[in-house]
């Protein structure tokens, strides 16, 4: 029987055509995304899902998809998908990562130009019959100086179109390097640096907790007075309320919107604001952009349901079906691996080393340093999968090794991370016991066995009587219950570490409470989807 898709948004028909072609049968519904009850009903009839952002795959719907395989979404945000409800169910959800970046930076281009030149008003204006020629006084773009947040795929695109229009671009992007940086022909600053330069700031960051709020009041008093903002990434990097407050007391000249904190936007603060310019969300909306991430998307899913090939997948790695059983557990520790180090680390990562040794050498080593870069990407990158990790890596000019060895120790096989900044190295290693689930065997260069848990806190500290007790009495007096913890400390007297298994999200406020104690050096919350892939 032919795997059978449903496309619930309005992906072009060639897409369609190609489902057709490759022996998959399709249902082109592309009202039904919108019909939470419809889409319920008749999703369970389904191997696979083609959407785009219109339809919600929520874990309500995905209870309800007994024989879906794959989701597939023809863009590159998947914020309306819910992943780990999707992994836990086995279901693998790929987007199209690379299909609409030319698209949105010229987006943020235009209305840079829009908001620069008050063109939107203008045009208004002049359609009325007017001839206000005087009331629309303009600035040139033309040696000012762009901050660019966020040097990616889309952010760098920007950049160099900036470049050509005799901009000077400055550039903040923890994962920027100066190579790179000097290629892009930016300059590489630190975020308060960029806010105070910029004539114009532009954002091409995900949304993630370090990203949310970037700009607010705060931020935006750092600024240059009359300072021009665009935003084509993602709602809620703006404070909107602040932004509208600083647009009304001209600290911000002019602002140019495409996304916002509530979509679909019918009301919003900044609507009617004069020099703001706002459009719904059309980034990816060019017929080229649409075109080629609805023929990637249909590729894609039907790759995976006629012949198993998986790509551009982000809760599954590309792995084929004769390697999968032995190497998805070193998969799963590979990013667990990275999501490790990617938590702890603050500071731009120059160098990235992968030691693969014993048993681990013989692996399929591509799709483990695959996952290790994903998952020490993703705490920046929430959207970042198997394939594009190593792009996004060479892309910002972090240098990768990666090491294969004969077995030298007690393990059959395991894997080392290290990761080089400017002031620091850090190295965490682990491995798979027979049960599958990935272990830490070394961090810091200090000798644990430690199983991985949902909900941890890593804290470092010199060795010294007292501290499991201070760790134990603040968290309790707090309310936070430890499930389990591990310690390890490389020599008496020495450096020490303290692992923490934790029910729930270590709160901010107890952990401010840790920081601020004397004995404890550092505490990092860290999070691991111990269900996932």
């Amino acid at each position: 029987m032919a795997p059978r898709v449903l496309v619930s948004d309005a992906l072009s028909t060639t897409a369609v055509q190609i489902f057709k072609d490759r022996g998959v049968e399709v249902d082109y519904l592309p009202e039904v995304g919108k019909d939470k009850e419809k889409l319920a009903e008749i999703i369970g009839q389904y191997d696979g899902l083609a959407i785009r952002s219109a339809t919600k795959v929520t874990e309500k719907l995905i209870a309800a998809a007994e024989n879906l395989k794959v989701i597939g979404r023809a863009g590159i945000g998947v914020d309306n998908v819910d992943i780990p409800a999707a992994s836990r169910k086995g279901i693998i959800v790929m987007n199209t990562p690379f299909g609409n970046s030319i698209t949105t930076a010229e987006h943020a281009v235009a209305l840079m130009f829009a908001v620069a030149r008050q063109i939107p008003e203008a045009n208004a204006s002049t359609h009325a019959g007017k001839w206000e020629k005087n009331k629309f006084m303009g600035v040139e773009i033309t040696g000012k100086t762009l901050g660019v947040i966020g040097c990616g795929n889309i952010g760098s695109i920007v950049a160099t179109r900036a470049i050509g229009l005799k901009m000077h671009v400055v550039g903040f992007d923890p994962f920027l390097s100066e190579s790179r940086a000097a290629e892009l022909g930016i300059e590489k600053v630190e975020l308060d640096e960029l806010f105070a330069r910029a004539d114009f700031i532009t954002l091409h960051t995900p949304l993630t907790d370090k990203t949310r709020n970037i700009i607010n009041a705060a931020s935006i008093a750092k600024m240059k007075d009359g300072v021009r903002i665009i935003n084509c990434a993602r709602g809620g990097l703006i404070v909107e309320a602040d932004l509208v407050a600083a647009l009304k007391s001209g600290k911000v000249a002019g602002a140019g919107v495409d996304v916002f904190e509530v979509e679909p936007a019918t009301e919003n603060a900044l609507f009617g604001m004069p020099n703001v310019v706002c459009t719904p969300h059309l980034g990816a909306s060019t017929s080229e952009a649409q075109e080629n991430v609805a023929l990637q998307v249909a590729e894609q899913m039907s790759d995976y349901l006629i012949k198993g090939a998986v790509s551009n997948a982000i809760n599954m790695p590309s792995i084929n079906a004769e390697e999968a059983p032995r190497l998805k557990p070193f998969v799963k520790l590979a990013e667990v691996l990275g999501a490790f180090v990617g938590q702890v680390t603050e500071d731009p990562i120059k160098q990235v080393e992968i030691l693969f040794d014993g048993s681990t050498a013989s692996m399929n080593t591509k799709a483990l340093t695959s996952a290790t870069l994903a998952g020490l990407i993703r705490p920046q990158v929430s959207d970042v999968n198997m394939v594009s990790a190593p792009i996004m890596v060479k892309e910002r000019g972090i240098i990768l090794s990666e090491v294969r060895r004969d077995k030298s120790g007690v393990f059959d096989g395991y894997i080392k991370l290290t990761v080089k900044t400017e002031h620091m190295t850090r190295s965490i290693a682990g491995t798979c016991f027979s049960d599958g689930k990935p272990r830490f065997i070394q961090i810091k260069g200090i000798n644990l066995d430690a199983e991985v848990g949902q909900h941890m806190l890593y804290t470092t500290n010199a060795d010294a009587p007292g501290i499991i007790g201070l760790l134990g009495s603040i968290c309790g007096a707090n309310g936070v219950n430890i499930a389990n913890f591990h310690l390890g400390r490389d020599r008496p007297g020495g450096d020490a570490i303290a692992l923490l298994y934790l029910d729930e999200p270590f709160p901010q406020d107890v952990l401010a409470e840790l920081r601020d104690n004397p004995k404890i050096d550092s505490a990092k919350p860290l999070r691991f989807d111990v269900n996932g892939g």
